[in-house]
């Protein structure tokens, strides 16, 4: 790891001001020309300490994310390479001809990740969090009904219970871990692709671990922060199926069903985080992304069978 060489005017530090991490990001600018990011980590959550090993993985396999300059472990610092200001979030009032290309850029990225075999990526696994499997399911179901439907929506203890309990959720939790991990993103959503050059970039990787290639998939087509039509998706879903299968990774013919349960999976963790960045944390913005995420749940929660209570719950909420 080395630093570029900046011919240095006179240094300016911005905060970046974005999402509910407990990092701190600032922009340093050396000269009209030239900038790079500081980051300033948590030195307790572990998943910190592994963004520059995840980083230097993803580069060494030709996937696009930002390069280290520095680390320093002891304070918690790294140097990064500036991506720019452009996420994919910028974009989402632009038309859907012009979003589409980044949106299957991210994906050819995300999907690089996908096919990844086992044994190429043996030697990061054993450093990253814990993988996704029935435990960690459950937990983002409960977080949704304790953060959300609890805090937020204040619906009683007895009737949280009551839904949380319901004999479909574990099961889901069980079919989902049955099935065969690859290495996911893990808040793979529009704030967290940059767009350089019109070519997708990850960010905020440090969450990387085993789990669904349908979860991240899920993740950005269910976005809360962009309300992709139904269409939209549905090309894009084709789309990612389609370079896969180029690729020669077989497509299981259960895919599409995946997808809905880690849909419905996101968007629980999703609504949880709202609740409880919004509420608890005091991050009051979050909170308005509350509305789309909940229409999304709804639709997805409708089509599923043995949660009808919970259906009939979301539909009474406003």
């Amino acid at each position: 790891m080395h630093f570029p060489r900046f011919d240095v005017d006179e240094i300016e530090i911005t905060p970046i001001e974005k999402g509910g991490s407990d990092r701190k990001f600032y922009r340093v600018n050396c000269s009209s020309d030239q900038t790079i990011i500081l980051v300033k980590y948590n030195l307790e959550r572990e998943e910190n300490r592994h963004y520059v090993e995840i980083a230097q993985f993803l580069a060494g396999h030709g996937i696009r994310a930002p390069k280290i300059y520095f680390h320093d472990p002891a304070e918690g610092l790294i140097w990064i390479e500036d991506l720019g200001e452009r996420d994919l979030f910028g974009y989402r009032e632009e038309s859907w001809l012009v979003r589409r290309a980044f949106y299957e850029s991210a994906l050819d990225e995300i999907g690089k990740l996908h096919r990844l075999s086992e044994t190429a990526s043996r030697a990061i696994r054993s450093d990253l969090p814990a993988e996704f499997n029935a435990a960690l399911y459950l937990w983002e179901q409960n977080y949704f009904f304790e953060n959300c439907l609890g805090r937020y929506f204040n619906i009683d203890n007895a009737k949280l219970a009551a839904l949380a309990t319901l004999p479909a959720l574990r099961e889901i939790a069980e079919r989902l871990d049955r099935l065969p991990r690859v290495l996911v993103h893990r808040d793979f959503q529009s704030q967290n692709i940059i767009v350089r050059n019109s070519q997708a970039c990850l960010i905020d990787f440090q969450g990387m671990r085993p789990g669904l290639a349908e979860y991240d998939v899920a993740s950005l087509l269910y976005d809360p922060y962009v309300d992709l039509a139904n269409a939209e998706r549905a090309e894009l879903v084709a789309y990612y199926r389609e370079e896969q299968i180029k690729n020669v990774i077989a497509i299981d013919d259960d895919f599409d069903a995946t997808l809905q349960l880690c849909a419905m999976q996101r968007l629980m963790q999703a609504l949880g985080a709202y609740g409880f960045l919004g509420l608890v944390k005091g991050h009051k913005d979050f909170l308005k992304h509350v509305p789309t995420a909940m229409k999304s749940l709804r639709g997805i929660v409708a089509e599923i069978d043995g949660l009808q209570p919970l259906a009939a719950t979301l539909n009474q909420l406003t």
